[in-house]
């Protein structure tokens, strides 16, 4: 009986183990469920940055839409505004994101490097930025007229890459 006890511990080791590994070979906890080019938007209810109350994203995505997540301590923003800016002289429609980012940081970022969005909406929490399978900024998703994810930029945009993520649009 002693023995029995003694083995308990090393049993109920032994079977956590069993269970545990189980669920490791069917769940990778490095994936985050998210959306994918293909499926329909997120329709997360964000607050704009100019104050107005929590509305759904789907609101702003009228057309084909560039949905760009951005934060003003992100060096690659920066870097990428001029090719946004130059998107918007076009008549491309850009709705900016503010991702785990404070509202006056997130104006004094646009003050500085321009705004190139038709609007704006702040995801301090990262709520959206997890629904969309943001996994860092900048990230710019193209969406269509339906609100479908035609595809994804997860790094700064240039002019080329503009480029070829709006001839997905069409395609």
């Amino acid at each position: 009986m002693r023995r029995l006890i003694a083995l308990t511990p090393i049993m109920v080791f032994a079977a956590l183990v069993i269970v545990f590994g189980a669920y490791a070979l069917h769940h990778n906890p490095q994936v985050i469920p998210r959306a994918t080019v293909g499926s329909i938007a997120p329709n997360d209810a964000l607050p704009s940055l100019d104050g107005a109350p929590p509305a759904p994203l789907h609101t702003a995505l009228k057309g084909t839409t560039l949905v760009n997540f951005f934060a003003s301590w992100c060096v690659p923003c920066a870097a990428e505004a001029p090719t946004l800016a130059a998107l918007k002289a076009e008549g491309v429609k850009i709705v900016g994101v503010a991702w785990k980012d404070d509202p006056a940081k997130t104006r004094a970022f646009l003050a500085r490097y321009g705004d190139p969005y038709q609007t704006i909406f702040v995801d301090q929490q990262g709520v959206a930025g997890i629904d969309f399978g943001v996994t860092g900024v900048p990230e710019t998703y193209l969406i269509d007229a339906k609100g479908r994810i035609l595809d994804k930029q997860a790094q700064p945009l240039t002019p080329a890459d503009a480029e070829a993520l709006l001839s997905k649009a069409s395609s």
